[in-house]
């Protein structure tokens, strides 16, 4: 097995994302550094944040970003929208034709520019551009097929384009053109993709929405597969409190402050378990 920590960060929209900040934040504060983590592998906001980890932001100035209200995503997700992801992706009990069904409707869904989501990613990852020396893998599904990949520092993609692939939300936000096909949010399919953390020996895994909208698999249900073949994994969801502080619509950014707080605040009640780890 490999034996260098690997960190796997999921996705939940802006106030998800927020959550994460301040759990990553909590972890930092009472001696966890995230630095020594070989490997990062992010999906949808999960890639935005462990990007910049990666790439040498302290998890305390994203943390802090948060607060400020620096890092603001809006993303206009209406009612009709809504919907029409929820019987693309519940359409079937299996989960490719679930997937292939939401990639189909996201490829026939008028949204902005692509331009916009890449401008909006390269805002996020504040002008970095370059894949960092950090073993970084960012996760996307091809809106054609169905299936899932890993984008790297050998892929053909920037940065920003492999974030962007991966944040692409369907139905909100456009697909991304990118190595002759169309990408889509790599959490269509898992909202954490723990499974790829296989073979790792340590495992730490933040997961702001254990599960995708679907008949697909639960973070804990990979976690415990993970587990089952030898790894140690801590998978870190929300509690009570951080759900209450995070509401039902993870796209509601005035509550992004105070989900931060409670990933924190939960984070510090965490840190033996994850000290231990």
């Amino acid at each position: 097995m490999n034996d260098d920590p690997t960190l796997v960060l999921g996705g939940g929209g802006p106030v998800g994302g927020a959550w994460m900040t301040g759990v990553l934040a909590g972890l930092s504060d009472v001696g966890l550094d995230l630095t020594r983590t070989g490997t990062v592998i992010g999906t949808s906001a999960g890639a935005i944040f462990g990007a910049r980890l990666a790439s040498g932001e302290p998890a305390g100035e994203l943390y802090a970003r948060q607060l400020a209200g620096d890092d603001r995503v809006e993303l206009n997700v209406t009612l009709a929208r809504t919907l029409r992801y929820l019987w693309a992706a519940r359409g079937s009990r299996d989960p490719e034709r679930s997937v292939r069904r939401l990639g189909r409707a996201a490829l026939a869904a008028r949204t902005g520019p692509e331009s916009d989501l890449l401008g909006l990613v390269t805002r996020m990852l504040r002008g970095v551009r370059a894949w960092p020396d950090r073993t970084l893998r960012i996760t996307a599904v091809d809106a054609r097929v169905g299936h899932l990949h890993v984008f790297d520092a050998s892929s053909p993609l920037t940065l920003p384009q492999a974030v962007a692939a991966s944040c692409a939300v369907p139905l909100v936000l456009p697909p991304v053109h990118a190595a002759g096909t169309r990408w889509i949010d790599g959490g269509s399919r898992s909202t954490a993709n723990i499974h790829l953390a296989r073979g790792h020996r340590r495992v730490l895994a933040v997961a702001p929405v254990p599960a995708a909208v679907g008949p697909h698999p639960h973070a804990g249900r990979q976690a415990a597969q993970l587990v089952a073949e030898g790894s140690s994994v801590t998978l870190i969801t929300p509690d009570r409190a951080s759900l209450r502080a995070m509401g039902r619509d993870l796209t509601a950014v005035a509550r992004c402050p105070d989900a931060a707080r409670a990933g924190h605040a939960q984070a510090s009640s965490l840190a033996q378990t994850v000290l231990d780890w």
